[in-house]
């Protein structure tokens, strides 16, 4: 008798550490989401590569986590005057025939965001870094002229 319950008659295994012990998967035997997909096929949830964007006094400054990239894999760009585009590609690990895979969940494939900035942003002074898997984009902020206001002395 076992002490780990089976459900709905999956076999498990007590002594495999990857054998089907989870819960029951609702989707399991249906194809993966990816061929039946409206995206490219080389899009995946590397797609929404998170990124932060703060306004300073002085700058814009946008923050994208990108791990595990180099800084030639990734691009920033300045389209159309007032776009800032940051894109790259992670390359998918070579699989070798005789490895075993238990579970691939880091992902793969290009992604790119998209931001439109404001007008008091100087495009064309621009600058990046990456460190630690994060990228950091500068965008310097055009000093808001005040308009000259004089008064008008009202006579009567």
């Amino acid at each position: 008798m076992s002490l780990i319950p089976n459900f709905l008659n999956r076999r498990s295994n007590v002594l495999d550490p990857f054998s089907a012990l989870d819960v029951w998967n609702p989707f399991e035997g249906f194809p993966p989401l990816s061929s039946h997909s409206n995206f490219p096929s080389e899009t995946s949830s590397f797609a929404a590569a998170k990124v932060d964007w703060k306004e300073t006094q002085n700058a814009h400054v946008f923050k994208a986590d990108v791990p595990g990239l180099k800084k030639e894999e990734v691009k920033v760009e300045i389209e159309d005057g007032r776009v800032l585009q940051i894109s790259g590609e992670r390359s998918q690990e070579q699989e070798e025939k005789s490895d075993t895979w238990h579970r691939v969940e880091r992902s793969s494939g290009r992604f790119s965001r998209r931001f439109r900035l404001p007008e008091n942003a100087k495009v064309e002074e621009v600058k990046a870094a990456m460190e630690n898997g994060v990228l950091t984009v500068t965008v310097p902020k055009e000093e808001v002229k005040r308009p000259d206001v004089r008064p008008i002395q009202i006579s009567g």
